[in-house]
């Protein structure tokens, strides 16, 4: 058994849960990984398992277990300090931290009309106004990260926890082919070369169940 472990619901939907994931790749640790279908009969009661949230992802260290996407991030940065999820300097240390909780706290039209189904290709798809506005505000947030980057191409230079929030919007642009300019171009193609993202997805294309409720209608 290995000292991390992680509860996770399916990779074709779970946005929450690649989140916690892609982190837990990129730190290299090993980690055994319980995956849970959602929108089922039993979910609840099986998370409930793990967890006292009830959602996915937990994740579980020596007899403790965080909930919470951006929790566990701020747990694994702890444990790792010199990995650097966060940024060093404090001005854009501040600016990672804010927006990855508007993340974590907003793009609702976003959520509801582009739900991630990150193995799909469904262009045009979800091209509500609220939905549309709301890329329109990521596009601003990476032009802003991007514009102030040195060490590398994620959103803070080296990869971290905002990249690891703004994950499945990633697969959401890949999904659905919004209007991006050419630095959310460049941030997209590095995100999906990423090896934990790929990793992902893999996994991802290997799931045999569906759950009606997160398969929008092609327009």
């Amino acid at each position: 058994m290995a000292e991390f472990g992680i509860v996770i619901g399916n990779k074709r939907y779970s946005s929450w849960s690649l989140r916690a994931w892609i982190l837990l790749k990129h730190l290299g640790v090993a980690f055994d990984e319980t995956v849970i279908p959602l929108r089922q009969a039993d979910t609840r009661a099986k998370i409930l398992a793990h967890s006292p949230g009830a959602k996915v992802p937990a994740l579980k260290h020596r007899g403790l277990v965080v909930w919470e996407s951006l929790a566990i991030g701020e747990y694994l940065a702890e444990l790792f300090p010199d990995a650097g999820l966060w940024p060093k300097d404090g001005a854009p240390r501040a600016e990672a931290r804010s927006i990855a909780c508007e993340m974590h706290a907003g793009f609702q039209a976003l959520r509801r009309d582009m739900p991630m189904i990150c193995t799909e290709s469904r262009p045009g798809v979800g091209h509500t106004p609220e939905a549309l506005a709301d890329v329109a505000r990521v596009r601003e947030i990476w032009r802003n990260a991007r514009s102030k980057a040195k060490d590398g191409p994620f959103l803070f230079g080296r990869f971290g926890i905002a990249d690891a929030m703004y994950a499945p919007v990633v697969f959401r642009f890949r999904t659905y082919a919004p209007p991006l300019d050419d630095v959310a171009r460049a941030y997209v193609e590095t995100m999906l070369n990423f090896a934990p993202m790929r990793a992902w997805l893999e996994g991802a294309r290997a799931e045999t169940w569906r759950v009606a409720e997160y398969e929008p209608t092609a327009a």
